[in-house]
């Protein structure tokens, strides 16, 4: 790697270095490897700088780090939890490490990474980014919990939108709008819906009614959409090196404080958060505007970022 993977600790004094020579020797083979994107040459040097210094944590949070990139997320998250037992614990282990236990649905495990680095820098941006997706994740899984019978609510939100009684005209906007499940219905907002030609006030009511009748809304599930959305994108920036991208605040933006004042409104703090959103979402806001939308969707593009687009 271009850089130490161990630049950023949390502590106020760094472990003393380990005088391992022949790990060392492993280690600038896999540097070697790495710049040659020779990801598996690497990770069998790496295991060799493990096996010759198995007290290395920098060599076990890279060996972890490249087999988290190739999918070996068990032998990953062991290593990790390795390198975050040691202390000073790294920052970097901890944020991985969170990832992963999300990834298994351990969501206390993962917010416990978190807190950790965030009670020791409250403003870090990716702890901050991460740890509003391990909430809303947990909060969903109890929520399920509480309800009498999963599998039926499951089922319910699987249901296809043909099989409510809609109009023609409804039926065929949602099925252009990619809109194929009950469970899709709930991650769409009205003005989202009035965005899409000729789905107009009277199939808007109608789609309502139906939904209000089942003890459901629109918008009901759109954290979920947002937090996919989210995760999606961290997939596609995962091991580039430009993960940070989608941590910084949207104040980078320097948005004007119109549209400042409606992202504070649906609490967009980065431009991950921002990129989750569609340009129906922000439009729905008072007083967000073409001009608004303009300005985001540009300052977006110089990140190399847009907003999401719903399928049609």
């Amino acid at each position: 790697m271009a850089h130490d993977p161990l630049d950023t600790v949390i502590g106020t004094q760094q472990s003393a270095r380990r005088d391992a020579s022949a790990a060392a020797k492993h280690l600038a083979q896999a540097d070697k490897a790495d710049a040659s994107q020779d990801r598996w040459t690497a990770i069998a040097e790496l295991r060799r700088a493990v096996g010759t210094d198995p007290e290395s944590p920098s060599a076990m949070f890279r060996l972890a780090y490249h087999l988290d990139l190739v999918g070996e997320e068990d032998e990953s998250l062991s290593l990790f939890e390795q390198v975050c037992a040691r202390p000073p614990a790294n920052v970097n282990a901890l944020i991985n490490l969170a990832v992963l236990y999300e990834d298994r649905e351990e969501f206390a495990s993962a917010e416990r990474c978190l807190r950790q680095v965030l009670d020791t820098d409250p403003n870090h941006p990716r702890a901050r980014l991460y740890i509003k997706d391990v909430q809303a994740s947990r909060e969903m899984v109890v929520e399920e919990e509480a309800d009498r019978d999963v599998f039926k609510r499951k089922a319910l939100l699987d249901t296809p939108v043909s099989d409510f009684e809609l109009s023609v005209r409804a039926r065929t906007c949602l099925k252009r709008m990619n809109i194929r499940s009950l469970g899709d219905l709930l991650k769409i907002t009205e003005a989202e819906l009035l965005s899409y030609k000729n789905f107009g006030e009277s199939s808007l009511l109608e789609i309502k009614k139906m939904l209000t009748a089942k003890g459901l809304r629109l918008g009901q599930g759109l954290e979920e959409a947002h937090r996919q959305a989210r995760r999606a994108l961290m997939e596609q920036y995962k091991g580039t090196g430009q993960e940070t991208i989608l941590a910084k605040p949207v104040s980078d933006l320097q948005l004007s404080v119109r549209a400042r004042k409606a992202l504070q409104l649906l609490n967009i703090q980065s431009l991950g958060d921002l990129a989750s959103h569609t340009e129906a979402e922000l439009m729905g806001i008072k007083n967000f505007g073409a001009t608004s939308l303009t300005e985001v969707r540009e300052r977006l593009a110089e990140h190399g970022l847009g907003l999401r687009k719903i399928e049609s």
